[in-house]
């Protein structure tokens, strides 16, 4: 059985401890590989070749260390086919999903960035006839890099590609549910010709591996995408340190559909808005919010089409949904169908695992579900599921449906469906939310700024914000 490696200092090596711990395949409920049991002693490990590469690495060319990152990107598009195969297998998503967006996403994160700090201009500020000031942009040192299972090399490259890019020297941890496309990458990194200990991938527990990161005291910059508890955790021992934070963390959206939408387009684009990778991504509209006078027909409409998903093998390409990505999440999601029951919900669809047959019989599927007859305050209704779960709500007028929206702890992500332009410009200025989508879901420019709001995060990833977040700004001063 293959054990994966940690990548420190340019090598691929095993764990100091020499300790490993399985990785399962989600659709089929096996181990399939074994994952270093790293721990503190490896993250210090990783900061000495940090703290080796960084003299080099930050001082080089802009334009050299774009031109390595451009061949790391070329060498993902070259091994997209095998790197989607391992993402499918690995998360349990279908394979017709990372082949489309997953690692087309991790190679526009880097080529993006790549050039984006080719274009990454200071400011200067004229004091009349007095002085002139100018900001120095400098890379900080070494970062700190956690990522989630749920996009594993699409959101890992979206955070390692800007620290990179901007000069710095990263120590990233990729998700232990999902390791092995980060592994994969590490071997790509060498024949870009990344410099030894620029880029080093530490694999382990979160309890062990994220937290020796936050406590490290060479480490500046922490960026993590995750739960909410965990970046918390993360916050309580990283502030008292003064280090520089991102967290991208929960969310529970809103997906508001007023009577006036045009009908046909918001249903396809809310069946996967809903189910999309089993409803694992942060930004799914897991709270359905319908203006009365279509709720009935979008109801009728919503169930017939969810009841037509193909669950199956992820290899499969006429397969919807896949697997959920472990055992103990399925078990989690199915607690919260128990909950809603509890509470009054009525199940219109789904709620139940699905047995398959032959090599998946052991698989974590699940029906997708949709549940409707909730308060808006119930804990199905506040808290995070993050899996093929939606449930429906209906009101009456704009300002009811702002109120139910915004109703949550959370503030990640909203998406609005309306045909009247003066509604849409007055729901956007007023939804808690990092994002508002219009009439669409998932649209993604890579230049805008990403986070959430309230629970949700703190801080902005994308674009020039990245670059920002990865860099000191120093004023400089010139008495004329």
């Amino acid at each position: 059985m293959e054990k994966i490696q940690n990548y420190i200092g340019g090598k691929l090596i095993p764990p100091i401890s020499g300790a490993y711990f399985d990785n399962y395949e989600p659709a089929k409920g096996k181990v399939y590989s074994q994952i270093p049991d790293s721990e503190y002693s490896d993250i210090d490990l990783a900061v000495k070749a940090s703290q080796k590469a960084f003299p080099i690495w930050s001082i080089m060319e802009k334009q050299k260390r774009s031109d390595i990152l451009l061949k790391l990107a070329d060498l993902i598009l070259k091994n997209a086919d095998q790197l989607a195969l391992e993402e499918s297998r690995d998360n349990g998503k279908p394979l017709k999903l990372a082949k489309q967006v997953d690692i087309p996403r991790a190679e526009s994160n880097i080529r993006f960035f790549a050039s984006a700090i080719l274009h990454f201009a200071s400011e200067s500020h004229s004091m009349e006839n007095t002085a002139i000031n100018y900001t120095l942009r400098q890379p900080i040192g070494i970062v700190g890099a956690i990522s989630p299972w749920n996009l594993p090399l699409y959101l890992f490259t979206w955070k390692i590609a800007p620290a990179l890019a901007a000069g710095n020297c990263v120590i990233a941890k990729p998700s232990e549910i999902t390791p092995y496309t980060a592994y994969s990458l590490s071997k790509l990194c060498k024949e870009a010709g990344l410099p030894d200990g620029v880029l080093n991938i530490v694999h382990g527990h979160g309890s062990k591996v994220g937290e020796a990161i936050s406590k490290h005291p060479e480490i500046k910059v922490i960026s993590f995408t995750g739960g909410t508890q965990t970046g918390a955790r993360i916050a309580s021992i990283a502030a008292p340190m003064f280090k520089k934070l991102s967290l991208e963390l929960g969310g529970k959206n809103p997906n508001i559909i007023f009577d006036d939408c045009d009908f046909d387009e918001m249903l396809k684009v809310t069946m996967r808005s809903s189910f999309a990778n089993q409803g694992q991504i942060c930004l799914c509209g897991s709270r359905i919010l319908i203006q009365k006078g279509i709720y009935e027909a979008f109801k009728k409409a919503f169930v017939e089409r969810t009841k037509q998903l193909r669950i199956g093998d992820p290899m499969n390409e006429k397969t919807n949904i896949g697997a959920v990505v472990s055992e103990i999440h399925m078990n989690k999601i199915l607690s919260y169908v128990e909950l809603a029951k509890e509470e009054g919900g009525k199940i219109l669809s789904g709620g139940n695992r699905v047995i398959l047959e032959g090599e998946n019989k052991n698989g974590w599927f699940l029906e997708p579900t949709i549940i409707e007859g909730l308060d808006n305050s119930c804990r199905t209704n506040q808290e995070e599921i993050f899996g093929p779960v939606v449930t429906l709500q209906s009101f009456e007028t704009e300002a009811e449906a702002l109120s139910l929206a915004n109703g949550t702890e959370y503030g990640l992500s909203s998406t609005l469906w309306t045909s009247d332009l003066k509604r849409a410009h007055r729901m956007a200025q007023n939804l808690h939310s990092g994002i508002v989508w219009i009439n669409c879901w998932l649209v993604r420019d890579l230049r805008t700024p990403f986070g959430g709001t309230k629970n949700s995060g703190v801080g902005r990833e994308g674009g020039f914000e990245a670059l920002q977040f990865f860099t000191e700004a120093k004023n400089v001063c010139i008495y004329l």
